[in-house]
């Protein structure tokens, strides 16, 4: 059976955290002037993987 290979595309948007999955926040690459600086801080901090997609986003990132 051939190896399993990750999703490169995956692998450069998710880190495996130690119990969840770490993902960025959206919204954050442009037209930055306008956004308040409240909400930016808030899309600086760790975002994480919905259960309900952890499942198919370990698949694509070949862990158990």
């Amino acid at each position: 059976m051939p190896k399993m290979k990750t999703v490169r595309g995956a692998a450069k948007r998710f880190k495996a955290a130690k119990n969840r999955i770490k993902r960025g926040a959206a919204f954050r690459s442009h037209i930055l002037t306008k956004k308040p600086a409240k909400r930016m801080r808030g899309l600086k901090e760790a975002k994480y993987v919905d259960s309900t997609n952890e499942k198919s986003i370990k698949i694509m990132l070949c862990q158990s």
